[in-house]
């Protein structure tokens, strides 16, 4: 894709709980009010089968699926999300916001599941053909607050959703989780945004308003 003529993708990232549903609320307000042509979207759960694989992957706790097995779903999700709705948006010019991208597999499934963040990165340039996200905020949270912060996410049909497989791991899940994202925010911090989540929410909006106006003018 030339990248002189395509659209944006911007990433939100952090655990669960760090407020990414709350701010890409926010941000969507705020591209209203620009004047934004703009998509958002999420992974897992993009597109028709991506939903499917979501409730095999989060909503399935009965179901023992090995490290590597879901991180395989989790690239099948990716492979069909930015052929379907991913890239056919940025060719259209369009700014695309999406909760969570591979950022998400390789701190979770390559650091936290033990897979390896070389093989993760691997299978994510496959699924995404190359590209990455032009900016990715990552909302840093202690992950002692994850199970005490709730996060209000949204599906497709504006429930709520329960709480997922990821959201009952330990703490020490979590903070492998957390380790993943700070080196990848070390390896590639011209891309990736350290945003600290305690903050309030006003002030965590002004900050990433300030880092996607720049983005957008560049």
């Amino acid at each position: 894709m030339n990248s002189a003529s395509r659209g944006r993708l911007i990433s939100f990232e952090g655990l669960d709980g760090a407020g990414k549903t709350t701010q890409m609320q926010l941000l969507e307000q705020w591209l209203q009010e620009q004047g934004t042509a703009y998509v958002r979207t999420r992974e897992p759960g993009g597109t028709s089968l991506g939903a499917e694989i979501r409730q095999l992957l989060l909503n399935r706790p009965e179901l023992s699926i090995i490290p590597l097995a879901e991180a395989f779903l989790f690239q099948a999700d990716r492979a069909q999300h930015f052929a379907e709705l991913v890239i056919p948006a940025m060719q259209a010019g369009k700014l695309v916001i999406t909760d969570r991208s591979y950022d998400a597999s390789i701190a979770f499934q390559g650091v936290a599941r033990g897979v390896g963040p070389e093989l993760i990165e691997q299978l994510s340039m496959l699924a995404t053909h190359g590209l990455k996200p032009d900016l990715t905020i990552l909302l840093d949270l202690d992950p002692s607050q994850v199970h005490q912060r709730t996060d209000v996410t949204a599906d497709v049909s504006g429930l709520r959703q329960e709480r997922t497989r990821f959201d009952a791991e330990a703490e020490e899940f979590h903070q492998k989780v957390q380790e993943g994202f700070r080196m990848l925010a070390r390896k590639y911090p011209e891309r990736i945004k350290v945003v600290d989540a305690s903050r309030t929410v006003e002030e965590i909006h002004r900050e990433i308003v300030g880092l996607v106006s720049r983005l957008l003018k560049s």
